[in-house]
């Protein structure tokens, strides 16, 4: 959308858009923290599982526990927030697909608390990250301290 400059000349607005506009602190980011925390152990417990089966797992089930592992590392510390949050949340729902070549016995057999996951993880992608996270850290807001002239 065009709009006049001081001059009275069509102008072009360009628009900075952010994943999250803000990071809260205080009682709400301890509560996405506490969130991505349980998220985050959750997913890397469930890759752990599949690697630790008895015998050499088969290729499908390594790449998934290691993305798993890793997806969980990032939502802990809360780094690439978004994208992690959508591949836990994507690989819970792979998890209960029949047959899938990672699927752990005794962590996640439960459809409920696959869809839990999958809840918390679609509530971390929408919510943020928090103040308490890498992502907060890198891409927060700042402030800007202009010196007095003179």
């Amino acid at each position: 959308m065009a709009r006049p400059d001081l001059t009275g000349a069509p102008t072009k607005e360009i628009r900075l858009q952010r994943l999250f506009s803000t990071f809260p602190g205080g009682w709400p980011g301890v509560g996405l923290l506490l969130l991505r925390m349980a998220v985050g152990t959750t997913a890397a417990a469930a890759g752990v599982a599949p690697l630790m089966q008895h015998g050499t797992p088969t290729l499908g089930a390594a790449v998934i526990g290691v993305v798993a592992i890793a997806c969980g590392g990032l939502l802990l510390i809360g780094f690439v927030t978004p994208g992690a949050a959508v591949l836990v949340g994507l690989g819970s729902a792979g998890l209960t697909i029949p047959g899938c070549p990672a699927l752990a016995t005794g962590l996640l057999d439960a459809k409920p608390s696959a869809g839990f996951v999958i809840v918390m993880a679609i509530a971390i992608l929408l919510l943020g990250p928090g103040a308490f996270s890498v992502d907060s850290y890198l891409f927060g807001r700042r402030e800007i301290i202009i010196p007095p002239s003179g």
